[in-house]
């Protein structure tokens, strides 16, 4: 947390320092692990990592596929057309986010809705700051939702415990998100008030 929040490395870099860091640790100062022990332990990782990066493969090539038939811009026509209501807007734009977050990863998606849901909900008048932490909520919650939940799948292999399982202990955890997430969506201050700080 000092590297990253000081500048000297980047979270992804930081991801690699903490590797680093317990691993000098946990061979080195505590001795919990004999070295030997390393080559099940670099398979184990490796078969966990195969399983994340195929699923985060599969999701990029199914939503370029998506791309491609403009499934999302009809959605939105769909939106646009369904009430006038704004309140009613923001939910659909709610809804639509955290369907397309169960089945694609969020770096895909990001890139996708953007550009086509950001002009509707300044049209309604929300702001683009707003927007995008609400993006950021409702996408983060896709990545812990199945059937493409790919931390929950991580989570689930590290801990080796069962897919239905993990999601079944997670929803009173969904439950809580969905409420932040209408909180953020109908309150613009929670989400305003520390760039306008920085702003004026």
């Amino acid at each position: 947390m000092g590297g990253i929040l000081s500048g000297f490395f980047t979270v992804t870099e930081s991801a690699a320092i903490g590797a680093l860091y317990a691993f000098i640790i946990t061979f080195f100062v505590y001795r919990d692990i004999k070295i030997k022990k390393m080559g099940i332990i670099l398979k184990r990782t490796f078969k966990t990592l195969s399983m994340v990066l195929f699923l985060i493969a599969s999701s990029n090539a199914f939503g370029h596929l998506i791309a491609l038939l403009k499934i999302p811009a009809m959605a939105v026509d769909g939106l646009l057309t369904v009430s006038p209501n704004d309140v009613v807007t923001i939910i659909l734009i709610i809804v639509i986010l955290l369907l397309l977050g169960m089945i694609m990863d969020m770096a895909p998606l990001i890139l996708i809705t953007t550009p086509i849901l950001l002009p509707v909900a300044t049209s309604i008048g929300m702001d683009p700051v707003q927007f995008g932490v609400l993006l950021i909520l409702c996408l983060g919650v896709g990545l812990i939702t199945p059937p493409v939940g790919t931390v929950l799948f991580t989570g689930a292999a590290i801990g080796e415990i069962s897919i239905e399982k993990t999601s079944k202990s997670l929803l009173p955890f969904y439950f809580t998100m969905i409420i932040v997430i209408l909180i953020v969506a109908f309150i613009p201050s929670l989400s305003l008030f520390l760039p306008d700080i920085l702003i004026n």
